[in-house]
């Protein structure tokens, strides 16, 4: 089954929901995907809530969460629709709407702390082997036996695939990249750079270095882009229609990739930027420098990584030290 797109309809929400969700879009550029996450987060809000949202106080949330929770919402969903809430009050706030913000003082229940699913670094290799294989394929095809635009598609595949784990891009991230560089584009490649200039979270701009293998596949995807994007279309991937290709589209093509090389494990685009993460800090030990890489606001958010390291550690201790074996274990 296709993964599902955002919705080009709000859900019902009052006007000043509307209001801050365009601000959003167009001072802070979020993607269409966090947009419709906020605007439903809200919903749900809303729909256990005695009042409405505009007149919400401290006490109101504090009985909405108790029963959205006991209604089967995790932890992890509630800290997001809190988080969700506290910028939207935050913004009523800086607007002069409100006095307070109701949500400030309240906290989620404690989740679970989940690490991110990286791959290994062998099964990365193969996975990316695999396209790099149907490329190959591509170039030593009878044309009568393989159409063009199929030819093309698996030139793309295996770019974006290339690019994700060769700079840890965000899916988001990805799609925004342009053709070429312009005061409008959210993010292009500079291959005589080796770098690849995005626009993450927060509109926040950085550069990332690119690496051979993935300049390579991106070298080979550029003339076959001809034939599938229209003439008028700016991005550097597009779809079979010619137009920027959709999140679902880069999902499904990772799917069929994983699947193709027997990985034997659901792979998403998401766990490609977790393995570029993993994979540079085992090698470097350098968590500020793979912060700025990922672009995230925080340290915390990079730290997470570092547990993973220290879980590939100590499969090699096990595996490795002679006296490391449980009792009963050869």
């Amino acid at each position: 089954m296709a993964a599902a797109q955002p919705s080009t309809e709000r859900p019902e929400l009052p006007a000043s929901v509307h209001a801050w969700l365009d601000h959003l879009r167009v001072e802070r550029r979020l993607a269409p995907r966090t947009l419709d996450t906020y605007a439903i987060d809200l919903t749900s809000l809303a729909a256990v809530l005695p009042v409405a949202l505009d007149a919400v106080a401290e006490h109101h949330l504090r009985s909405a969460l108790a029963r959205l929770h006991a209604g089967g919402m995790t932890p992890r969903s509630l800290a997001r629709l809190l988080s969700v809430a506290r910028g939207f009050y935050r913004w009523r706030m800086l607007s002069g709407a409100r006095a307070d913000n109701p949500a400030q003082g309240l906290r989620a229940p404690k989740a679970p702390k989940r690490l991110p699913k990286a791959l290994a670094v062998d099964a990365t290799a193969g996975l990316l082997d695999a396209a790099q294989a149907a490329v190959q394929a591509v170039q030593t095809a009878d044309p009568q036996q393989d159409e063009p635009k199929q030819q093309a598609l698996r030139l793309r595949d295996a770019a974006m695939f290339e690019l994700l784990y060769s700079s840890g891009l965000r899916l988001a991230e990805l799609i925004g990249l342009d053709v070429i560089a312009s005061d409008t584009a959210a993010g292009w490649v500079d291959a005589q750079a080796a770098e690849v200039h995005v626009t993450g979270k927060g509109g926040k701009r950085r550069m990332v270095p690119v690496g051979g293998k993935a300049l390579d596949a991106l070298r080979a995807w550029l003339p076959a882009r001809v034939l599938l994007a229209h003439a008028q279309c700016t991005a550097l991937f597009v779809g079979a229609r010619g137009e920027r290709i959709a999140q679902g589209t880069v999902r499904l093509a990772l799917k069929q990739l994983a699947q193709m090389s027997q990985l034997g494990q659901h792979v998403h685009p998401h766990m490609l930027r977790h393995s570029f993460a993993s994979h540079v800090l085992q090698s470097s030990g350098d968590l500020r420098a793979v912060q700025e890489l990922m672009g995230h606001a925080s340290i915390a958010a990079t730290q997470v990584y570092t547990q993973l390291d220290f879980q590939h550690l100590a499969k090699v201790y096990d595996a490795a030290h002679p006296r490391a074996k449980k009792p009963g274990e050869k």
